[in-house]
């Protein structure tokens, strides 16, 4: 009903890409893997977001490859950084394309990568913007993921329009970011950056966040069909990261593209809490 037709790619210099998003994490680009530093925080999300993932596509399809689950299933790690979630999903079989506006967060990418043989051949990385892939990306891939990364980008609505322009029809897209509440204030930048030095003071500006309910307006005008909203919450003291009922904080979505004229029934929207609570607890290859 929705379905984006524009087939003309945008043009790049109408870039959802933020300059001073990019000198930001340049100076952190070789920072990525120490999993005690900077980025701890992104590293433990592996634990919830690499089975939700994982579940959510397992649940749509009738494929089922022991070992390698995801094998077969193309994957756009947009804002990939220095590869904390392409690697754990090349593991579970999937072929990952991980771009990055950031040069140096590739070459960190590139060179970790390079240490599994097995990773070698599955993912490839490339510096590169979303709208600078799209003329020669159009409907390549089974899935988008953008992990924290639409509370950096300049232009939201560009940014899911071009998303929507290099997803297959039917393909999914995930993406975790931070709600714009008060309690995203205090506890995301206040005592995140400036108390607890969680994450790197600087790193977030609380104007940028988004809340869901804009973030699900936003998919659903551009062809999407929001399936899952899940809550999730980061303990600072364990370093682990849960779902949760409300999205006040940190949040998960799952959207799917619009494929056949046939609309999903109202009923597909709702979330499969049971699969959520096994994504919850279960382990990840990563």
């Amino acid at each position: 009903l929705f379905r984006f037709t524009v087939k003309r790619p945008f043009s790049t210099s109408h870039s959802s890409v933020d300059s001073k998003e990019i000198k930001k994490f340049q100076l952190l680009a070789h920072k990525w893997w120490d999993e005690e530093g900077e980025y701890a925080a992104l590293h433990s999300m592996n634990d919830i977001r690499v089975p939700f993932i994982r579940d959510t596509l397992l649940s749509m399809s009738s494929n089922y490859h022991l070992g390698n689950p995801l094998s077969g299933i193309k994957i756009l790690d947009v804002g990939c950084g220095g590869g904390l979630l392409s690697e754990p999903l090349g593991r579970l079989g999937a072929s990952v394309t991980g771009i990055d506006p950031v040069e140096d967060n590739i070459r960190t990418a590139d060179q970790h990568k390079s240490f599994d043989p097995v990773l070698a051949k599955r993912i490839q990385y490339k510096s590169s913007s979303l709208e600078e892939i799209v003329e020669e990306s159009m409907e390549t891939f089974d899935v988008i993921v953008a992990s924290e990364v639409v509370e950096h980008v300049a232009d939201l609505e560009t940014f899911i329009k071009c998303c929507s322009q290099v997803l297959k029809p039917e393909g999914s897209l995930f993406i975790t970011t931070i709600n714009k509440t008060q309690l995203s204030y205090v506890l995301g930048i206040v005592v995140a950056e400036k108390i607890m030095g969680i994450v790197p003071e600087g790193t977030h500006e609380w104007e940028k966040f988004v809340p869901p309910e804009e973030l699900e307006r936003l998919l659903e005008s551009n062809g999407f069909s929001v399936k899952t909203v899940s809550g999730m919450l980061y303990n600072p003291l364990s370093g682990s990261w849960s779902w949760m009922e409300s999205t006040s904080l940190n949040y998960a979505v799952h959207a799917v593209k619009s494929g056949a004229p046939a609309q999903s029934h109202a009923t597909d929207t709702l979330p499969d809490t049971d699969m959520q609570q096994r994504s919850a607890t279960a382990g990840t290859a990563g």
